[in-house]
């Protein structure tokens, strides 16, 4: 091999390859439900599939005996949430509002999270404006055999509340904050629903309390389900991360919107999760105990377009007369903090998804956020982790150098067997080896150490770009955000810069081609990494200083040494 740096190029240009693949795979245009308002039910004016008759969903004749109904998550059907009067909550991370009709999240604000650095106005991760993106839940109940005509027996996403007051707030002092709805039947049957919320957390619970005065056993279900339109891409983000749901059941499974169209969820989960992803935020519907939970996804369709829904179903209840029965699930909703969602749950850490890698990237970003809690400053992280990361590869990095300053070396050499054998590529190629193997010149000496450590360079880069941490943190001067494209195109000149002046360290190719390839490479990828995050770009210019300091000190040793 004549160029032992083309390795390198090559790994590079297969990773942005990989990344358009994925870029073409996000912007494709989202699956459409085919037929009727629903994938998955036949039933879009009714309350609740497994209430009907028509789903098969009968139980024992005796009240008092649970059976079990059908897999059937409720369904969704549009819904005029303008037309709501809402309770507002605000806590000192959340501000939020929810409906009396159904008690739904229908907007959540972040308030300690900016939408830009140049944009003080906190971050909406739920909202209906727009694309729809919001948390509903209700009680299912399940009715006995052959019983029809009945009145609402639970409360479901669609019921209407009474609610004390319009706004409540965490007030100084306090450590929570609960905010009762109430619903009645008319027959003695009353449901409480009640948000409570903590302070310094972006989860909070839902609780349904049942009280039965009706003087007939009720049994009953809670769902729990996130529904969101397809996100509209403005075209601005060349990077692609992933944008849909998620479910955790021991191990960690994606299922983009195209997925959720093509074949519904419908699993059993016991001490697991389901979750709506997308760069840098999560909310995730977090089940309270170890009881096996039915999760489900349907795709409804709506004048906007499709939105998708990810959800959970309990197993049922029993509240026998004069008797109180409850259920309890918590929700994550806010940014991908590690250090947060390893306290929500187990497993949501996986919510930041650093794919195939992760094996290695997950201890990559710990490395990271220890450096950064000792020296306070994301850039300066990412900085003293590139350098060690060096450090640990000095050796192959050295053996890969010391294979290419060989190689120039000889390069005069090579000139003149090219200039000899310019009309016999065979005879070319026989008088190559031959000197490769009279002076013991192994081509592939550059390439195996540069190839070994391709997987470690892809990791760190997944680290940078998928960790919340970075968002808007700050570095120095002009670069406010680590997160985001340098403004300025600093950077990606620095770093344009040191792949030019690493060419020239590398003996020139033999053929005409491979040399123009590599004499443009450095352009294309200035261009490239124009818009990529800045801390993303700052790692590759001081991995690539790093590298030329290296390489420069090696071939200087080798050629003094003669």
């Amino acid at each position: 091999m004549d160029n032992l740096r083309i390795p390198l190029y090559l790994g590079l240009l297969l990773v942005a390859f990989l990344l358009w693949q994925r870029w073409e795979e996000a912007h494709r245009p989202p699956p459409v439900a085919a037929g009727g308002d629903t994938v998955g039910s036949e039933l879009p004016d009714a309350v609740d599939a497994a209430d009907s008759g028509d789903s098969g969903g009968a139980l024992d004749d005796a009240p008092e005996a649970v059976a079990t109904a059908p897999d059937t998550p409720p369904p969704a059907v549009p819904e005029d949430l303008d037309s709501n009067t809402v309770v507002r909550v605000v806590t000192d991370l959340l501000d939020l509002d929810i409906a009396t009709r159904g008690g739904d999240i229908i907007r959540l604000d972040l308030r300690q999270v900016k939408r830009r650095v140049d944009d003080p106005t906190p971050f909406r991760l739920l909202g209906t404006e727009g694309t729809a993106y919001i948390v509903q839940s209700g009680l299912l109940h399940d009715r006995v055999a052959g019983a029809t005509n009945l009145p609402d027996l639970a409360p479901s996403h669609r019921a209407q509340f009474t609610a004390e007051g319009d706004e409540h707030r965490l007030r100084d002092g306090e450590e929570a904050l609960r905010v009762p709805l109430r619903w009645e039947r008319g027959d003695g049957l009353v449901v409480e629903k009640h948000y409570v919320f903590r302070r310094d957390s972006y989860e909070f619970h839902i609780e349904h309390v049942v009280r039965n005065q009706s003087g007939q056993a009720w049994i009953g279900r809670q769902y729990r389900q996130l529904r969101r339109g397809a996100p509209r891409d403005d075209g601005s983000r060349l990077l692609y991360t992933f944008t849909g749901a998620s479910y955790y059941d021991g191990q960690f499974n994606k299922l983009n919107f195209e997925d959720l169209a093509e074949e519904p969820l419908a699993a059993t989960l016991r001490g697991g999760w389901v979750a709506m992803l997308q760069h840098y935020f999560v909310s995730a519907l977090l089940p309270d105990d170890d009881n096996e939970e039915f999760a489900y996804s349907r795709v409804v369709k709506t004048a906007g377009g499709p939105e998708y829904l990810a959800g959970l179903r309990s197993g049922p209840v029993s509240v026998a007369p004069d008797a109180v029965g409850r259920f309890r699930t918590g929700v994550f909703a806010g940014p991908k903090i590690q250090s947060r969602l390893d306290e929500a749950a187990d497993g949501l850490y996986l919510a930041v998804d650093y794919g195939f890698l992760t094996i290695i990237a997950q201890p990559m970003f710990y490395g990271l956020r220890f450096i950064h809690e000792q020296v306070g400053n994301w850039g300066l992280a990412i900085i003293l982790l590139t350098v060690l990361i060096k450090l640990v590869f000095y050796k192959l990095s050295e053996m890969s150098y010391r294979s290419m300053a060989r190689m120039r070396k000889f390069q005069p050499r090579f000139s003149a067997l090219r200039e000899k054998h310019r009309d016999d590529r065979e005879q070319l190629n026989k008088a190559v080896m031959e000197l490769y193997r009279k002076e013991k010149i192994n081509p592939l000496g550059g390439c195996l150490p540069i190839l070994v450590q391709v997987p470690f360079f892809i990791a760190l880069y997944w680290t940078l770009l998928e960790s919340a941490e970075l968002r808007q943190a700050p570095f120095i001067f002009w670069l406010q955000d680590l997160s985001a494209r340098d403004p300025y195109f600093v950077l990606p000149l620095i770093m344009g810069a040191t792949m030019i002046f690493q060419t020239h360290l590398n003996p020139t190719p033999p053929d005409p081609m491979q040399a123009k390839v590599v004499k443009y490479m450095p352009y294309v990828f200035t261009l490239f990494f124009a818009f990529f995050p800045s801390g993303l770009v700052l790692y590759w210019s001081i991995n690539n200083l790093l590298s030329i300091a290296q390489q420069w000190h090696i071939t200087r040793r080798m050629e003094q040494s003669g």
